[in-house]
């Protein structure tokens, strides 16, 4: 039975959270301030977080941010904070999914439900995939790792997968609706923009010179591609 690890202050909610998840056939546990969820989220003990961004004693972003550093668990936040530069942010940080109050507990779940199958077809595809090296580049699918001339990097989950699947695929041209589709699927909150915002903050990470990037390159009009040449 998977766990569910609920951080939320608003007890009618999280009590509403757990009650759905559970009758989805998962293990809910509900906590109700930032600190003590960011302790039993770095705990090692769930398969999902499900995070509202104000709390007392510790913010939901910072919780997303302390579990990205450790773990590629999936993350969703549902917030009453229904800001665009929210949600960017959010998502920036490495949460998987963002849901806005009042929401469906049927969709939370259904989400919850969705993030668990990309999740575990991504380690199950990951444990099969050789190491990927080009020009200084590594991509290790099996130890989740991206280093650059042998210094580790820290993408979010977000920006490795979209990394390791333009890498899977070299010299391919993708438009950012294709990546948008291959990386976030159809049950993902938000739209393709979102895939332009990513390709800059991996070529942040990865290019020597981000404004005349070497790995991945953008065909205006068209889309982007890995260039392996």
């Amino acid at each position: 039975m998977k766990r569910i690890l609920i951080i939320e202050d608003d007890q009618n909610i999280a009590e509403l959270e757990r009650d759905y998840l559970q009758l989805n056939g998962y293990r809910a546990e509900i906590v109700r301030d930032g600190e003590a969820g960011a302790r039993a989220a770095l705990s090692g003990r769930y398969d999902v977080i499900v995070v509202d961004l104000m709390l007392p004693k510790k913010d939901g972003l910072t919780i997303i941010k302390e579990v990205r550093q450790k773990y590629e668990i999936p993350v969703l936040v549902v917030s009453a904070r229904s800001e665009d530069i929210d949600k960017i942010r959010g998502l920036e940080l490495g949460a998987d999914d963002y849901l806005t109050k009042p929401f469906s507990p049927a969709e939370l779940a259904a989400r919850v439900k969705s993030h668990i199958k990309r999740y575990e077809r991504l380690k199950g595809n990951l444990a099969a995939s050789e190491v990927i090296n080009h020009k200084g580049l590594e991509i290790n699918p099996a130890s989740h790792k991206v280093l650059v001339n042998g210094k580790e990097v820290q993408l979010t989950t977000k920006e490795y997968e979209l990394l390791l699947f333009l890498a899977s695929h070299p010299n391919q041209v993708f438009t950012k609706e294709h990546l948008f589709d291959a990386v976030w699927g159809n049950d993902y909150y938000g739209d393709s923009a979102t895939v332009p915002v990513h390709i800059q903050k991996v070529r942040k990470k990865i290019e020597r010179d981000p404004a005349n990037p070497e790995f991945i390159e953008t065909l205006w009009g068209t889309g982007y591609r890995f260039n392996s040449n």
